[in-house]
């Protein structure tokens, strides 16, 4: 690799960073499950050097961000995931977050509105 195509290249642990950014606990997540998504997700194809040494371009970060999103934040399986990565059709993950309502978001709100009803039967 060159160096101007070096610098556009990320290695494991920058990306596991640049994935954390998303979670709740604003923890990266682990380099394990990143080297996980690649053999279970075909379209994860990073540039492998010097021996074991991965470097991912934008294009598998954004598919690891796609990855992320659908499996944390949306809580799809994998085959799920897969079946979204094999569709032909561009995916943005706005779209996504448009169009779906994450499961432990509507547990939230239905524990606090059975709660809210509790209390105020209380008041009577």
């Amino acid at each position: 690799m060159t160096s101007k195509n070096y610098d556009s290249y990320k290695t494991i642990g920058e990306v596991a960073k640049i994935l954390g950014l998303n979670t709740k606990k604003k923890l990266p997540i682990p380099t394990h499950t990143i080297r996980f998504w690649e053999k279970e997700f075909k379209q994860i194809k990073p540039k492998i050097l010097n021996g074991n040494r991965r470097y991912y371009d934008l294009k598998n970060i954004e598919i690891l961000k796609k990855v992320h999103f659908l499996l944390k934040d949306q809580g799809m399986t994998i085959n799920g995931v897969k079946k979204i990565l094999n569709n032909k059709e561009p995916l943005k993950l706005d779209e996504i977050s448009n169009h779906t309502i994450k499961a432990s978001n509507l547990k939230n709100k239905l524990i606090k509105i059975s709660s809210l009803i509790k209390d105020l039967k209380g008041l009577k």
